[in-house]
Parts: structure tokens; C-alpha cells; sequence
């Protein structure tokens, strides 16, 4: 429990000292590649919310996910690549190759799919190397470079939203 509440300090601190250094885009590329970062405590359905990004002309490889659990259960199959708080240390270092290979991918634009500020989640937000960030206006302004407003279950809201404010900023 203690090793938890420290865990969460340093976290929050490492995060702040990040959002500091965060660089608004520089550069008007269309969106071929995107990656979604999924609370699953919130939103479970990560494939439905692919689907839903695919009616709007993406192609499922052009498409990576990444779930995050709060706690994993041992016998459960998951389909996309997932990590817990268990692999985040104490500084903020990710120590699963699947999570960190997802981080290091230029992708044109991410989706934080979250709404409730979790220090573990945001700076996996922070560390990826997408050009453009979407996410909740529940989290942090620095974080996202365009925040939408809405609730994590309408996801075919959400998502019509962001195709449109895509279409006006003609990123596809």
C-alpha cells in the first residue's frame, strides 16, 4: 500500500515535469496510422471501438491498440496488447516489450481513450511518439493536442465527433 502511494507521487511528479516540455505539433500530415490507449475499467470494448474507426475508411492494420488493466487475471486470453500498473516502475519506465514498441511507433494520430486522470495512463499518453493526440476534456489540456468533449460508453459519438473535427482540420 505504501510502496502504491509512492508509486503514484512519483508518477504525478514525472508527469507534471513532462507536460512542461510537451510541443504543440508542428506539422499538417493526414492521419494514416493510428493508436488507440484504452482504460479498460471504463471501456471494455476496444474492438468495437476499431470497428467504429474502420467505417471512417481506416484498414485494421493501419490500426494498433493498447489496453490497460488494472490488474490482470492469470487464466484470461486477451487479444490486444495490454499492461497493468505492475509494469510501470516507480519513475515512470515501462518494462513489457509489446507496450514499449507501441510507445516507440510514429503513429500520425493517437486516441486516448480515457477519462479519468490516471497518472499511469497519461504518461504513456506523454511518451508515445504520435504527432497528434486526441482525448477526453476530462484529462489534462496538455496532454491532448484536440480534446472533445463526451462520455467514454457513447463511443459512436465520440467518434463521429473526431472524424468531423478531422475532416475541418483536413488531417484526412
Amino acid at each position: 500500500m505504501f510502496y502504491t502511494i509512492l508509486k503514484r507521487f512519483f508518477l504525478k511528479k514525472r508527469v507534471a515535469k513532462k507536460l512542461q516540455k510537451q510541443q504543440p505539433p508542428l506539422e499538417q500530415q493526414k492521419i494514416s496510422t493510428i493508436g488507440v490507449l484504452v482504460d479498460e475499467a471504463y471501456f471494455s470494448q476496444a474492438s468495437t471501438l476499431v470497428k467504429e474507426i474502420m467505417n471512417h475508411g481506416f484498414k485494421e492494420e493501419q490500426i494498433q491498440v493498447l489496453v490497460f488493466r488494472e490488474k490482470n487475471k492469470p487464466k484470461e486470453i486477451i487479444k490486444e496488447p495490454f499492461l497493468t500498473p505492475k509494469n510501470i516502475s516507480i519513475t515512470g519506465e515501462i518494462s513489457k516489450p509489446q507496450v514499449i514498441a507501441f510507445l516507440d511507433t510514429p503513429f500520425d494520430m493517437l486516441i486516448n481513450y480515457y477519462d479519468v486522470s490516471k497518472f499511469s495512463l497519461m504518461i504513456l499518453s506523454i511518451r508515445s511518439k504520435a504527432d497528434f493526440k486526441v482525448g477526453f476534456d476530462a484529462i489534462d489540456k496538455r496532454v491532448n493536442h484536440l480534446i472533445i468533449k463526451g462520455e467514454v460508453e457513447k463511443y459512436k459519438e465520440y467518434i463521429a465527433e473526431l472524424f468531423k473535427y478531422l475532416k475541418i482540420l483536413n488531417k484526412i
